[in-house]
């Protein structure tokens, strides 16, 4: 396998809407460059991408896929990407060790959301772009309507490089305005006869010509200069404007393509290899610690992993970029996620399911390996002696939590060693178990990407798995004081049980006062697990009950604390005042005066104007501008008080306080309500009081429950 110079290596992500052609124009661009003797359909199952049985049975991309071509002297490493925004985990990692985006926008349908939703994407790791209108022969094709909504979306930068002479089922001719040639098809595509321009384009192509020149000046004072003087630029110069402008994300070059009948993409290869910039041009890598990582073929050795995919022959496999110097088969390098030393005993290049052996790989190529004993997504691994670490990957928090069990209840050690698993192959399925519910919780990017894992889990671990909805965290707590007391006496002959505790309780605030009509003889302040304080005042006089049995009875109040008298939830934010009782010389001990303790505290905490509390979510929601009403109304159905919006660009961010009981599935919802456009992130705010009728209703369930449990 030929090794690359750094100089000649590109790396693409494909990316954009479902459905937009980006396996299809990979499956060309291997065809074109002659690695593939014929183009796999995705309906025949057997392009070189979607090479998963899950992508066979759904007919779309699931995972991401590298892939490479070699086109006049460069390799362009390639990773084709899901266009759906659940499978956002396979994107992002892409994005992060890609140098160039290849948006494909459908010229049938223009702007799509999801092509709105990886844009987000795309800025944020400042990444050039490339343009492709796709589909250019599809009946509906639009390419100049197609263009006027990547510049409302994206801006100015959008820079129209080549247009159609004709669309539709004739489509066979792009004017290409860097060339000013004309570029014409056979009906099976391929390589392309070039023509002049024809006369009744000239004046179009020669209007778009000076604007592609004015573009590519703008980006350097010296082209400047050389376009005022000369009233033009030669090509050269054009590509090095164009490179520059592409880095300042000032230009995103547009291409004409029909991936299906291979047309355009040899011309946007040549662009790529020509253009697009390599890693050693791009800007230094972020390192966690503040500094950066200059890419260099000089430099000391650094991958960076930015996928792992498990495989029941091979195990564990490794896909990395190489960041900087050069890594060599059988070398040792220090995971400096963890502190391991892993030996790199395999070195491949990948093609989908086809893995080729190199002897080595150079700064800003892709490669992988095998086996490595504790390295997982986004670690970095580099040379003994120095340590260095690569900004971590930021991947999106769950907008779906659903509790997951094993239909069959002996297969949960199954399950969860399954789960733990798949979490290493994609990082946005967060597992989390709930001490406080008993539930083990998966987190998910939406109902989509639950199916894929109970899926996986299905076919590829033999374990069937159910989800349902997690019960919501409720706490407990009182509105004033109450006093109880609880006197237990038990005789089963011999030695007796006897405690008797009298006690009062009043909600706990930071600051408040110390009790008064009692002597305070010990205090004790407990943080509880749970959120909220206990704080237990012994105010005992005259020995009616002995020290000793004051931790009993603290723990009798706490045990009831854990499981509240409402609903069960914990209680929290409580003053407890034991200033009485009574014990028998012989019966007391310590169980008797944590029953007792226990009892009383129940009983008082029905008298002080009991509260449940429920935990409120700070939730920010991203929506078209003129969506923005529907989902107001849809929040306010969920009791949210609205804080305030906000604006940016084309989206208002509503701001908001929801009940977490009113979230179940909201991205569902979402989602219809904004044809998928919409967006939102939440965090914990606070817990705040159940509206009394709610809080009748839960009272009343959790009754029901205990009856026929």
């Amino acid at each position: 396998m030929k090794v690359f110079d750094a100089k000649h290596i590109k790396n693409i992500v494909l990316l954009g809407s479902h459905g937009c052609g980006k396996t299809t124009l990979a499956e060309t661009m291997l065809f074109e460059a002659g690695l593939i003797q014929r183009r796999g359909r995705i309906e025949d199952k057997n392009t070189v991408s979607d090479h998963h049985d899950l992508e066979h049975e759904r007919g779309s991309s699931v995972h991401s896929t590298v892939l490479h071509t070699e086109w006049r002297n460069y390799k362009i490493n390639i990773i084709d990407t899901p266009g759906l925004d659940d499978l956002v985990g396979e994107t992002i990692p892409a994005l992060r060790v890609a140098d160039t985006c290849l948006l494909l926008l459908s010229a049938p349908h223009g702007v799509e959301v999801g092509t709105d939703l990886v844009w987000d994407h795309i800025a944020h790791y400042d990444r050039p772009v490339i343009i492709g209108v796709n589909q250019l022969d599809h009946p509906n094709a639009d390419f100049d309507a197609t263009v006027a909504q990547a510049r409302e979306h994206f801006g100015s930068a959008v820079t129209v490089m080549q247009y159609p002479m004709e669309q539709g089922d004739g489509f066979h001719r792009i004017i290409d305005l860097l060339k000013m040639t004309m570029y014409v098809f056979k009906d099976a595509g391929g390589k392309p006869e070039k023509q002049p321009i024809p006369e009744g384009e000239r004046e179009r192509a020669e209007a778009l010509h000076k604007e592609l020149v004015e573009k590519a000046a703008e980006n350097d004072e010296t082209l400047m200069e050389h376009y005022f003087d000369k009233g033009e630029l030669d090509e050269d110069e054009m590509r090095q404007g164009l490179k520059q402008g592409m880095m300042k994300r000032t230009c995103f070059p547009v291409f004409c393509l029909s991936a299906l009948r291979n047309m355009g993409s040899g011309r946007l290869m040549g662009f790529i290899d020509n253009v697009a910039p390599a890693a050693l041009e791009m800007p230094a890598e972020e390192l966690a610690d503040g500094g950066a990582l200059e890419c260099s073929v000089d430099g000391p050795p650094v991958l960076f992993t930015f996928k792992t995919m498990i495989e029941p022959r091979a195990g564990h496999i490794t896909l990395f970029k190489v960041m900087s110097g050069e890594v060599n088969e059988g070398q040792d390098l220090v995971n400096d996620n963890t502190g391991t030393t892993e030996r790199i005993n395999q070195l491949f290049i990948v093609d989908g399911k086809e893995r080729k052996a190199v002897t080595k790989l150079v700064a800003g190529d892709i490669g992988g390996t095998i086996k490595l004993k504790d390295t997982a997504t986004a670690h970095t691994l580099h040379a003994p002696g120095r340590n260095v670490k690569l900004r971590p990957i930021a991947f999106p928090q769950p907008r779906l939590r659903q509790v997951i069990k094993a239909t069959d209840q002996k297969q949960e050690e199954k399950l969860h060693a399954a789960l733990l698993e798949i979490q290493k192959e994609d990082p946005t399925i967060v597992l989390t178990y709930s001490r406080e519910t008993g539930q083990q919780l998966v987190g998910a990017q939406g109902d989509l990407h639950l199916s894929l894992l109970k899926w996986k889990l299905s076919h590829h671990y033999k374990v069937e798995a159910e989800f349902s909805a997690p019960r919501i965290p409720y706490r407990e707590t009182i509105r004033k004081e109450a006093s109880a007391m609880y006197r237990h006496k038990k005789q089963t002959g011999g030695s007796g049980q006897f405690g008797e505790v009298h006690l009062r309780i009043e909600p706990w605030y930071e600051d408040m006062p110390e009790p008064t009509g009692h002597s305070v003889r010990g205090k004790e302040v407990h943080d509880l697990p749970t959120g909220g304080k206990l704080v237990f005042y012994n105010c005992i006089v005259g020995g009616v009950i002995d020290n000793k049995f004051m931790p009993s009875i603290l723990k009798g109040v706490m045990e009831k604390m854990e499981r509240g008298p409402l609903t069960g939830s914990p209680a929290r934010d409580i003053r407890v005042v034991v200033f009485d009782g009574k014990m028998h010389p012989v019966d007391s001990n310590d169980i008797s005066f944590k029953i007792a303790g226990l009892q009383a505290f129940r009983d008082a905490f029905s008298n002080a104007d009991p509260q449940l509390l429920e935990p409120i979510q700070e939730l920010e929601v991203r929506v078209p501008a003129e969506l923005m009403g529907d989902v107001m109304t849809d929040l306010q159905g969920r009791r949210s008080i609205v804080m305030g919006v906000d604006s940016s660009g084309r989206y208002q961010i509503i701001k908001a306080h929801t009940p977490l009981a009113e979230l179940d599935r909201y991205s569902t919802s979402l989602r219809s309500l904004t044809q998928g456009r919409g967006t939102y992130t939440e965090r914990f705010l606070a817990y705040q009081p159940v509206p009394s009728e709610l809080q009748h209703r839960l009272v009343n369930h959790h009754k029901e429950d205990e009856v026929t449990a």
